[in-house]
């Protein structure tokens, strides 16, 4: 929850934060048994997707209302339902579901423990009115779409706390820089096998320099286009 004054724990599980009162639908029941499901257990106050579950309660797949709402009334869910869920874990963190948001502008994400059994739902409304409590509509700038400046405001928090201090930055960034040393540290003992090699033609020596350059060139780019390929995919299910 957030600490006094207004600053979330990043750190706190996002479990913490779950709404509970959703219902579970099974995969293998039609459209009507499932809306007569939803008006018999009621629905909460913020619903945007409805989650299909199999027989061991194990997510399987999101339906979105309007699909719920607009398909006939003896479809089985499974033929309407969207297979591929983006879901968060129950040890996930406050700020691991940010970076989920920001990175795929879903509405809401359910929450699954480790046999992929929903243990919560995180809606971006709530998350953001709670927990980052950017949910004051007069601040926000009024061209942008609703969706939009949520999402906006959640990565400029992100980032804020990815900035806050030293300390939490080294916390976020050593394990990958630790990968680097481990890796250029690597290529420095196996330069080191043909020392007699390089004693006899220095100018392979360059070479090294180069291939080393080119694979953090390779690896940025990398990174720049399969980033642009997410932002580029649907936002909605």
């Amino acid at each position: 929850m957030p600490e006094p004054g207004g600053i979330p724990d990043f750190d706190s599980p996002v479990v913490a934060h779950a709404r509970k009162d959703f219902p579970l639908l099974d995969a293998d029941m039609s459209v009507a048994d499932a809306l007569e499901r939803i008006r018999r257990e009621g629905v909460g106050e913020r619903v945007i997707y409805f989650f299909a579950v199999d027989a061991q309660k194990r997510l399987v797949g999101v339906l979105p209302t309007r699909r719920l709402l607009t398909a006939p009334l003896d479809t089985p869910l499974r033929d309407i339902m969207v297979r591929r869920v983006v879901a968060i874990p129950a040890n996930a963190t406050v700020l691991d579901a940010c970076e989920f948001f920001v990175l795929y502008k879903f509405f809401a994400f359910p929450i699954i423990d480790e046999n992929r059994c929903v243990v919560g739902v995180i809606d971006v409304g709530l998350f953001a009115e709670e927990v980052l409590q950017v949910g004051d509509r007069e601040t926000q700038k009024p061209s942008l779409p609703v969706g939009d400046d949520v999402f906006e405001a959640l990565g400029f928090h992100l980032e804020q706390v990815r900035g806050a201090s030293p300390w939490l930055g080294f916390h976020y960034r050593f394990r990958w820089l630790l990968v680097t040393v481990t890796a250029g540290t690597l290529c420095a003992i196996l330069a080191g096998f043909f020392e007699a090699t390089l004693a006899k033609s220095l100018v392979i020596a360059f070479f090294l320099t180069m291939v080393l350059g080119l694979n953090e060139s390779v690896s940025a780019q990398s990174m720049s286009v399969t980033i642009k390929a997410l932002r580029a995919s649907p936002s909605h299910w």
